[in-house]
């Protein structure tokens, strides 16, 4: 069976004062029907900017697809107009956004956003597309949706926008939900609603879902297979059990070595807590024909240092891009 989405090579670009910058360098996954793909990494690795590709949301004469593909349903959305991707957005493929304060309208009820898109892209009158969005917010488990459905955003809790979030993304039952760091800024509590609500959600529209976060804990709870990224390539990617029990970049390994209760749950051990050292590279070091992890990582050698490693091939479908990837 074909892949619900293929990105192939694909190649973004920003504009900066230094000069044109590769965001996302040559980065290809597939996503199918109903299962959940994670993109993990630290903040400015490039998963956000892959999933505004796909929605076709790259700032304005700021960003562009310079090359490779993203194609939907045999259709490639790198190409497409923006009168189709309007089509799209909200309708086959959407998207919870990491804010909802800043997301959702604050001079519109909750009930005016959520109607809004039924009627654009369901064709629903006014009554029917108000009566969805209740049904909508009884979904997403918000008490009283009859009462709520008149709040304005500034009413409900950070933990309730975000339900609003999800039920906006999902109205029109879309293939592909990508969720972009959904439980940013809530306690740990409302998180682990907002991921069960998610599994729930997906089990029963057989929506695929983009999981993006960088938190590695979340990636063993709700996806079944992940792309670790980092300084706008794809590091490592593959099954999220085979990668937990084996990673095989030095990158992907840090990152679950700083969730101890993971660790502790594959070792029966208790951990000490350890760090990545150092910091993702500059943007105007993005691109560059080396590891950019090399800096950072403990196994760097002359030959991280000077030439980009190419992408290791393991059993399951494990691939990993270092070249000490073999030995790890």
């Amino acid at each position: 069976m074909a892949p619900l989405l293929k990105v192939e090579n694909l190649r973004i670009e920003l504009t900066t004062r230094d000069g044109i910058a590769p965001v996302i360098d040559d980065l290809s996954l597939e996503l199918n029907a109903g299962e959940t793909l994670s993109f993990v990494g630290e903040s400015g690795c490039g998963k956000s900017m892959t999933a505004l590709a796909i929605m076709g949301l790259l700032p304005e004469k700021v960003g562009r697809i310079a090359s490779g593909t993203i194609m939907f349903g045999g259709e490639d959305l790198s190409k497409a107009s923006d009168a189709r991707l309007r089509e799209i957005r909200g309708n086959d493929i959407s998207m919870i956004f990491q804010e909802p304060m800043t997301s959702l309208n604050p001079v519109y009820t909750i009930g005016e956003q959520i109607s809004e898109v039924l009627r654009r892209h369901q064709n629903l009158g006014k009554t029917a597309a108000w009566s969805k969005a209740i049904e909508l917010l009884d979904a997403v488990r918000i008490p009283n949706p009859n009462g709520r459905i008149s709040d304005y955003p500034h009413q409900m809790s950070g933990g309730q926008r975000q339900r609003v979030m999800i039920a906006i993304a999902l109205a029109c039952q879309p293939k592909i939900l990508i969720a972009d760091e959904p439980t940013t800024a809530l306690d740990v509590t409302v998180q682990a609603q907002i991921f069960d609500l998610l599994r729930d959600l997906g089990r029963e529209t057989g929506t695929a879902t983009i999981l993006i976060t960088h938190d590695m804990g979340a990636v063993a709870e709700m996806a079944e297979r992940m792309i670790v990224m980092y300084a706008g390539r794809k590091a490592e990617d593959g099954p999220v059990d085979q990668i937990i029990e084996h990673p095989r970049h030095p990158y992907t390994k840090g990152l679950i070595s700083c969730v101890p209760h993971l660790v502790a749950t594959l070792t029966d051990e208790r951990p000490e807590l350890t760090e990545v050292r150092g910091i993702v590279p500059s943007l105007r070091d993005f691109g560059r024909d080396t590891c950019l992890f090399a800096s950072r990582c403990n196994l760097a050698d002359d030959k991280c240092r000077s030439k980009r490693p190419p992408e290791v091939h393991f059993k399951g479908q494990q691939n990993s891009a270092c070249w000490h990837a073999e030995q790890l």
